[in-house]
């Protein structure tokens, strides 16, 4: 009976678009072309891991969510230049919104290098949800930070994102080459600021490390530091990560919020 009334729901909700003509066709396509390019980047939904047909199914329902809340009051030109017109600004709307989102899983992979070297294992490497080679920190904060977003209503904030979007960038408007530069330089900076920062830790004991193995050699020439330092920093960084990967996911996590508030504005 539900599943029924359920059914009876969409069709009302889907009545004022059956018939309307080729226009309304196009907004539809143009609405999920849009969908379709965030999904494509977005952290969990973007990952190549995943089935296309899981990302194609997610899009389409991101899709159901956000046309009726963006639904243009004026249909677009039926006309094929107008049509490709359309369809290439929302393909360059929808990459922008999900660049922004990437950048934060760009965040992860870069901190989990950095935290790796610094500490001597980035010899380590294991499967993860991105096909680029990271060293195994990398990839569990990208895990982490992937399930931690999805449990917390990412899929949710990112429908709210895209519909929010076409305040600023209506139906048919991509963003601008100069204006899409400079946001791109400053994420990009951004990004790799955060990155620094979240693997802070890591670089400071390993500074500590090498100052105090440095110590031991010159006082003990003959001892061989490297092999009692190595078994050390390396325990040393996995005692780290275990204490310090819960605040740098809630660090990585309320950043990732305030993009999904303002996907488009400077930091």
């Amino acid at each position: 009976m539900g599943a029924l009334q359920g059914l009876v729901d969409l069709a009302e909700a889907l009545r004022p678009w059956i018939g309307a003509g080729p226009g309304a066709v196009i907004a539809a396509l143009a609405i999920f072309i849009r969908v379709g390019a965030v999904v494509a980047l977005m952290p969990g939904f973007g990952e190549q891991t995943l089935p296309l047909r899981l990302r194609l199914a997610a899009s389409v329902a991101l899709t159901l969510i956000v046309a009726p809340l963006v639904w243009p009051a004026q249909l677009p030109a039926t006309g094929f230049l107008d049509t490709t017109g359309l369809f290439l600004a929302e393909a360059g709307a929808g990459l922008a919104l999900g660049l922004s989102l990437r950048f934060m899983i760009m965040v992860l992979q870069l901190a989990g290098s950095i935290a790796a070297q610094s500490t001597s294992v980035a010899q380590i490497f294991g499967a993860g949800l991105t096909p680029d080679p990271m060293p195994a920190i990398g990839n569990l904060l990208v895990i982490g930070g992937v399930a931690l977003a999805l449990a917390t209503g990412m899929h949710v904030k990112a429908a709210a994102m895209i519909a929010l979007s076409y305040d600023i960038l209506p139906m048919g408007h991509a963003p601008s080459g100069p204006d899409l530069a400079r946001w791109g330089v400053a994420h990009g900076a951004r990004a790799f600021g955060l990155a620094v920062a979240l693997a802070g830790p890591f670089v400071l004991i390993s500074l500590l490390y090498n100052i105090a193995l440095g110590a031991i050699n010159r006082a003990m020439p003959q001892l061989m530091v490297a092999f009692i330092g190595a078994p050390f920093i390396t325990g040393a960084a996995l005692v780290l990560l275990g204490l310090a990967a819960p605040v740098m996911l809630t660090v990585w996590l309320d950043v990732l919020d305030a993009r999904l508030a303002a996907p488009l504005s400077l930091p």
